[in-house]
């Protein structure tokens, strides 16, 4: 019998055969220049651009032993696209920059590259990568830039707009990734904290559902414009907790911002404090058409700048996820 065969690395090809096998995956991109030039050359309706950037590091935003390439793909598309829908843009292109350790196996890339294609894909159809880069590092790390594109002449919704005797409402799930990543912490690390593989038959149908909002989140991307559509003053992407995000628009926009825990499901302590889901949070007149995405679950007042409120009560906690202040210092 042969001897089986070592999965090939990245370390073993050079920078041309990685990103042939990249781009094979990720298929044609619509941009009037794409991967293969120094840049990209975009066609955008307005000549105003949203542009966002975020990166995911292993260890303190992934852990490999939990994430596949394809849904590791999929998660840094969907931070940055949630980004964009969150000025009411239109996403169009990324741009990914991947640094990665030697070992890396060919497969994980191409698998990554999957993934990326299927969040543009099913999330915001049009958009596409444009370009990027590779580079050798002792971390994972996949650094996304998104790039979206107004309607012509609209202006951007930004988290400042906030005003007294709005509504505030939130499109999306809230609550479920940290429900999924309590579920990973629980029941896929060793004795020693480190994380393992996970074992989906250890998980009843709810509980995959949970875990995989944590690990290939899907926000809901078209909802942004249809925001913007609707009149929303003020809008951004909850991704550190509803709790933590919510007060920073309430202190963007110089209001207080009270929200309902009857309106945040059954759970109302984990969708406070939980993030990562990349929910909606969003503000509208009292008397504008709600999208469907959304459902109100409170007010704007004028209490006092950055107030957050539960129930009525000021709400003291941080809540939500800060990278500096919640990692464990694990990676696996």
């Amino acid at each position: 019998m042969p001897a089986p065969t070592s999965p090939l690395t990245v370390g073993e090809l050079a920078e041309e055969e990685i990103l042939a096998r990249i781009l094979a995956r990720l298929g044609p991109s619509p941009v009037d220049v794409g991967p293969g030039d120094d840049a990209a050359v975009l066609r955008l309706a307005d000549p105003r651009v949203v542009v966002t950037t975020d990166t995911l590091v292993h260890g303190p935003d992934f852990r490999l032993a939990w994430s596949r390439g394809r849904d590791l793909g999929a998660k840094a598309a969907a931070v940055n696209l949630a980004d964009v829908a969150a000025m009411g843009a239109r996403p169009v292109a990324l741009f990914v920059a991947l640094m990665m350790p030697d070992d890396t196996t060919i497969e994980f890339v191409e698998e990554l590259a999957t993934g990326l294609r299927e969040a543009c894909e099913e999330l915001a159809p049009g958009c596409a990568v444009a370009g990027g880069d590779l580079t050798v590092s002792d971390t994972l790390a996949i650094a996304v830039t998104a790039i979206g594109d107004l309607p012509a002449g609209r202006r951007p919704v930004l988290r400042s707009g906030a005003r007294s005797g709005q509504v505030v409402a939130i499109a999306g799930e809230t609550g479920a990734a940290a429900a999924g990543l309590a579920l990973l912490f629980e029941r896929f690390r060793d004795p020693a904290g480190a994380a393992v593989p996970v074992d989906g038959a250890l998980l009843d149908e709810r509980e995959a559902s949970l875990v995989s909002a944590q690990l290939r989140p899907c926000p809901p991307i078209a909802a942004g414009v249809r925001a913007a559509d609707a009149g929303a003053t003020a809008m951004m992407d909850v991704s550190d907790g509803l709790i933590r995000d919510a007060r920073r628009m309430a202190a963007a926009s110089g209001v207080s911002i009270d929200l309902r825990t009857a309106a945040l499901g059954p759970d109302p302590a984990l969708a406070l404090s939980g993030g990562e889901d990349h929910a909606l949070l969003a503000v509208f007149p009292a008397e504008a058409p709600i999208p469907a995405e959304f459902r109100v679950i409170g007010t704007v007042g004028d209490r006092a700048a950055g107030l957050l409120l539960v129930d009525g009560v000021a709400e003291s906690s941080d809540g939500g996820w800060d990278p500096y202040r919640d990692w464990d210092g694990q990676a696996g």
